[in-house]
């Protein structure tokens, strides 16, 4: 079969061998193979959401045996079959053998109910042999069903991983998707590979977008008490909060990756988020899982050699945004205090970290803004709704119709930061704070908060404004003028 093209992956034609045609079934497997995720996982998402304290029951069902374990998990968690992030190119390949009148079988170990539902929901599958109360239809369950029906070598299967390796060594032919090459090499040994589907995307770049490096850039606020006290050229009180900086990026990745997977069933159903590597499979469940807890052990690790002060502040941090994904995300104008207040730890923690004391006057202009920040994240995702599904829209706990008022109680925020930063800076006078500065951060701040409220309006903010920030020509002119400013007055 030819190479076909796609913007995720590509199946590429094993040298000698044609497509297989006739009688020969082919059998496909469901997780990673017909989609990029894992249904289990899938189910267990939509039980975090659905019913929370399910979960302590879930080593008591696991002790029933796996078969039991699916099987009640799917009948209380199924996730919306429609949204799976299903591989394209696998379903072409189904769509091609289908149209020369071959037999497709979805050969799967998640529980039948779930499997019956996506096998309805593609609309190509003849049968379906999926996992049982009784029997997890996996690994040599699985080949020894297969052969069953069909007899050895009697069926070509789709897999993509080590519990197939069983079932390859029966069939005809193997087709394998994304494999490594130990797996192919394996494969190779007992069953001819016909075809293999490569992914195109860079795995490393779908990770590291996953931990959104990007967003790390807000952790310099972290060396704010170093400025504010005049050390910022000194390497030695660099040293601590620069650890600090590090381990607050680590935690804040693992934040996000939390965030990602507590939100993946909305996420599939938003026109941009559902772009997001877990939403679309590029990075899987399990993947994520264990890249969050890695990151947040290695957050934690490089905490415990700081002052406890900063151990304590990214600990409050950390179970405070856990709090904001699980449930207070969805209180209208309350998320946007608990996102401002992430802000104004961080220069809590770069304070404990330098161990120095920071002047609540700064911690005030830092909520104030940051709060308008983000009320103006809502107020942008509220517009980028609108475009995309009309009047009805709603976003977390944000209805279209309260535009105004967020408008209102946002930009008013931001001007209150700047008025709150004009009154410390003329207190801080006498001390030295030169006036050409702070009027410099002052129009800095209060031009920069209509512009950025003005391209909301106009649609062009669509992600993070911290993001936007950073990529937008008038913020990058009006923060090197600033800089010069201050810099200037010095």
């Amino acid at each position: 079969m030819a190479a076909m093209k796609h913007t995720d992956t590509e199946t590429v034609a094993m040298p000698g061998n044609a497509p297989s045609v006739g009688t020969v079934p082919l059998a496909v497997d469901l997780d990673g193979t017909l989609i990029g995720s894992d249904a289990m996982a899938e189910s267990l998402i939509v039980l975090m959401h659905k019913s929370p304290l399910q979960l302590l029951r879930l080593p008591l069902w696991l002790a029933g045996g796996r078969a039991q374990f699916k099987s009640r998990l799917a009948r209380i968690a199924s996730p919306a079959v429609a949204t799976l992030p299903y591989r394209r190119p696998v379903l072409e390949l189904l769509q091609e053998e289908r149209s020369k009148g071959r037999e497709l079988v979805l050969a799967t170990g998640t529980n039948e109910a779930l499997a019956s539902k996506v096998a309805q929901h593609v609309g190509l599958f003849d049968r379906t042999i999926a996992s049982d109360e009784q029997v997890n239809l996996t690994g040599e369950t699985k080949a020894q069903r297969l052969t069953e029906m069909f007899g050895v070598r009697g069926f070509d299967y789709v897999g993509n991983g080590w519990d197939d390796v069983p079932v390859w060594s029966q069939a005809r032919k193997a087709i394998l998707v994304e494999p490594g090459p130990l797996l192919r090499r394996r494969v190779a040994a007992s069953t001819q590979i016909e075809h293999i589907v490569r992914g195109r995307g860079n795995h490393l770049e779908s990770w590291l977008e996953e931990m959104r490096w990007q967003h790390w850039f807000k952790n310099v606020l972290l060396f704010v008490p170093l400025i504010a006290a005049h050390h910022l050229y000194d390497f030695e009180a660099l040293v601590q909060p620069a650890l600090a900086f590090a381990a607050f990026c680590l935690c804040a990745s693992s934040i996000y990756l939390f965030n990602d997977l507590a939100d993946l069933p909305s996420d599939r159903s938003h026109p941009v988020k559902k772009l997001r590597p877990l939403a679309s499979g590029r990075v899987s469940i399990r993947g994520g899982v264990l890249l969050q807890a890695f990151l947040l052990v290695c957050a934690l690790a490089l905490g415990s050699i700081l002052p406890a002060g900063f151990l304590a502040t990214i600990g409050i941090y950390f179970v405070l945004q856990v709090a904001y994904s699980l449930q207070l995300k969805h209180v209208a104008y309350l998320d946007a205090l608990v996102l401002a207040t992430g802000y104004s730890l961080r220069i809590v923690a770069g304070a404990a970290a330098a161990e120095t004391v920071i002047s609540p006057w700064p911690l005030a202009v830092a909520q104030l803004f940051f709060f308008g920040l983000a009320l103006l994240k809502r107020y942008a995702e509220l517009v980028a709704m609108h475009m995309h599904f009309g009047q009805q829209t709603n976003v977390r706990g944000y209805a279209l119709g309260q535009n105004s008022a967020i408008y209102q109680v946002g930009t008013a925020s931001g001007y209150l930061a700047v008025l709150v930063l004009a009154l410390y800076g003329y207190l801080l006078e006498e001390e030295g704070l030169h006036f050409v500065a702070v009027v410099a951060l002052c129009v800095f701040l209060l031009v920069w908060t209509m512009h950025v409220w003005r391209m909301a309006r106009l649609g062009r903010i669509t992600g993070d404004p911290v993001v936007f920030v950073c990529r937008d020509r008038t913020s990058q002119l009006l923060a090197v003028v600033t800089v010069a400013a201050v810099l200037f007055s010095g």
